[in-house]
């Protein structure tokens, strides 16, 4: 046997191995995903972020073949939950509802256990629900332009109600304020149901609150919406403006809810799970669910979710900034 055919055969019987090994390693792979899923909402039961998450995880369960297990883990700036996932193998069996309060946190605490941008891993955006500027059913004002020309005539005097400092509704109310140059006194409550009953019993002037929990206020007459945040209207209020269209110029806010992983999930996973989200989105039942919470369905893609959450961060660093909130 010739030295040349010697050489051959060995090449041979190692690109059989080769083959061999490749085989092997793709059998021995597990399908994703063979056991539940924890999907960890850093807001409390019963929210737009929680019932957010329960109904496109719901979808996404049947597409999967697998549970979605709902994990609520509240706190302030969603920092416990996300510290969860961030800290959590990235194998794809743990996920974090990440929103708009992960970017506000970015700039609002001087440390965080983790870093949202390089410690977890963008799937996809889910909603974007809007916010409303409201007054009390009896309220003098009628509109936003007769609210600022108050606050104008008289500094300081009229008062805005929103929840915590440093939440999206405290935000909100600093960019208005900031926008149009007017001087109100912001007064944060614990919690939204103080903020309403503060609104209707003429505590307040105003107050900046997801929209969603107060159509039905506003189906029973209690209080009104003068405009909503974002740059266009409400598909259940089309007689409402948008505060951009209520002369507030440069005003645009929608919060949002999306998926996110730890980094270093594999993209294969993120792949599927993307897919899965935006399949759950375009059903009917899926997108009614959210329309009837005020949120509007909207998916994409991780890269998208990632210059949404970068941009969101720098737009509420300079808010955060020009408001003159101390990091906590």
């Amino acid at each position: 046997m010739t030295f040349r055919l010697k050489l051959r055969r060995v090449a041979r019987c190692l690109s059989l191995l080769l083959m061999c090994s490749a085989f092997g390693i793709a059998v021995a792979q597990p399908r994703y995903p063979e056991r539940p899923i924890t999907l960890i909402v850093p807001f409390g039961p019963g929210g737009i972020a929680d019932l957010t998450a329960r109904t496109v995880a719901q979808a996404m369960s049947e597409r999967l073949k697998q549970p979605i297990v709902i994990d609520n883990r509240p706190s302030a700036g969603s920092i416990v939950g996300s510290a969860a996932v961030a800290k959590a193998a990235p194998d794809g069996y743990t996920l974090l509802l990440m929103s708009n309060a992960n970017a506000v946190s970015a700039s609002l605490f001087k440390k965080l256990p983790y870093d949202v941008s390089s410690d977890l891993a963008p799937i996809g955006t889910l909603g974007l629900f809007d916010l409303g500027l409201f007054v009390a059913a009896d309220s003098r004002f009628k509109t936003v332009a007769e609210l600022m020309a108050e606050a104008k005539a008289r500094p300081g005097k009229l008062t805005l109600g929103t929840i915590a400092v440093g939440s999206t509704q405290n935000l909100s109310a600093e960019l208005f304020k900031s926008r149009t140059g007017i001087d109100v006194l912001i007064v944060p409550y614990k919690g939204s149901p103080a903020v309403l009953t503060a609104l209707r019993a003429g505590e307040i002037d105003a107050a900046f609150e997801i929209l969603g929990p107060m159509l039905p206020q506003l189906q029973a007459k209690v209080v009104r919406a003068l405009a909503v945040s974002s740059d266009r209207r409400f598909a259940a209020l089309p007689e409402v403006p948008t505060l951009q269209q209520a002369g507030v110029a440069d005003y645009n806010v929608s919060s949002w809810n999306a998926l996110a992983a730890p980094a270093g999930t594999p993209p294969e996973i993120i792949k599927l799970l993307n897919a899965a989200a935006n399949e759950a989105l375009k059903t009917a039942a899926v997108a009614d669910k959210l329309q009837a919470l005020g949120v509007h369905p909207q998916g994409g893609t991780p890269q998208q979710l990632s210059a949404r959450l970068n941009s969101e961060i720098a737009h509420w660093r300079e808010v955060i900034r020009a408001a003159g909130i101390e990091p906590q």
